[in-house]
């Protein structure tokens, strides 16, 4: 069976440079968590967020959707801030959806349905933190 890497660095760093479009699967309103935290520097730095979350009107002054097949727009990154036995889901709602970057935060990993969205041609990252690595390749100033 094959196993799960992530996308070397150098490839991390290209894909938060193409993505404009962020739906974020799993977005608290509280800002004490850390999915709004995450999320609110995200778009700090330039980026379009989405918040995906049943029950919720709204999210950093974005409409909320209750799901990623509710969202209206085209996408082009999901994270997710989402339990790991809730990801086959989202994996199946981007082959549905085209959605070409799938990001599974610090702690949210399922290798099978990794593969399942590699194989089908999406770019994943597991068990890493958008913000940090964002941080990491950028520094803290909005994209240019």
């Amino acid at each position: 069976m094959a196993q799960f890497h992530n996308p070397s660095e150098s490839e991390i760093k290209a894909l938060l440079e193409r993505v404009h479009t962020i739906a974020v699967v799993g977005l608290s309103p509280r800002a004490d968590r850390p999915s709004y935290m995450v999320a609110s520097n995200l778009q700090s730095f330039g980026y379009r967020i989405i918040p995906v979350r049943p029950a919720v009107e709204q999210v950093l002054g974005e409409k909320a959707y209750a799901s990623l097949r509710e969202v209206p727009e085209k996408v082009d990154m999901v994270d997710v801030f989402r339990a790991p036995e809730h990801v086959d889901e989202i994996v199946d709602d981007c082959i549905v959806l085209g959605i070409k970057t799938l990001w599974l935060q610090d702690g949210v990993v399922n290798e099978p349905a990794a593969l399942k969205a590699r194989s089908a041609g999406i770019a994943v990252v597991m068990d890493r933190c958008a913000y940090r690595d964002y941080v990491h390749f950028f520094g803290r100033a909005p994209r240019g």
